[in-house]
């Protein structure tokens, strides 16, 4: 994957400021050229409240940690912030940090479909728009050893649903609908237009 530091940065008439530490949407915007001005990890209660769905938290995740950096704006600035959920069903699987959480998900992700939905917001001086995109994921059936050796890896660490599409994992997908940047945490096409529609006009990059 294309690293920020690898990456010529297209210029843009707005200064933008992410709201997550997250490496992987670090790595999705440089794809497209976009190098965020400043980094600003939001430090939000990321519950999830009673028969919340999972589609709902993802945006309301993503909207509040908009909002939690909202003092931190002047007139040229936009934030963008972003979470993703995994859910099956109306149950909405853990970021998991423990073993024992990602083997639990890899087993109920084993033979079935689930959805990963990435919530998104884009908050300026007079505006906020926030989206929520889904992706829709088929694991094939996994074997006891094919989990093991999963999470010997190590990549289930802070993943929604126990698993990052973009490793081993992605040896698991026997169908995916929907995009794919999606899934790893940022749907690039659908944040790309917003951020026009908020007003940023993209350049070519100076040496």
């Amino acid at each position: 994957m294309t690293s920020p530091k690898d990456v010529l940065p297209i210029a843009t008439n707005k200064r933008l400021v992410l709201a997550s530490a997250s490496p992987r949407r670090l790595d999705l915007l440089a794809q497209i050229g976009l190098v965020p001005d400043e980094i600003i990890p939001a430090d939000i209660d990321e519950s999830e409240k009673p028969a919340e769905a999972p589609r709902a938290l993802a945006a309301r995740l993503a909207l509040e940690k908009a909002q939690a950096l909202r003092a931190q704006l002047d007139a040229n600035t936009l934030i963008l912030a972003a979470d993703t959920v995994v859910g099956v069903g109306r149950r909405i699987l853990p970021k998991t940090e423990m073993p024992e959480q990602a083997r639990s998900c890899l087993e109920l992700l084993a033979g079935r479909g689930h959805r990963v939905y990435t919530g998104f917001c884009v908050l300026s001086s007079d505006r906020v728009i926030t989206k929520c995109v889904t992706s829709r994921v088929r694991f094939k059936n996994l074997s006891i050893d094919e989990i093991n050796a999963y999470l010997a890896s190590g990549e289930w660490r802070g993943k929604a649903g126990g698993y990052a599409i973009q490793g081993r994992a992605s040896a698991f997908i026997s169908n995916l609908i929907g995009s794919y940047s999606n899934i790893v945490g940022l749907p690039l096409y659908e944040v790309s237009e917003v951020l026009r529609g908020a007003g940023v006009t993209f350049e070519t990059g100076k040496e």
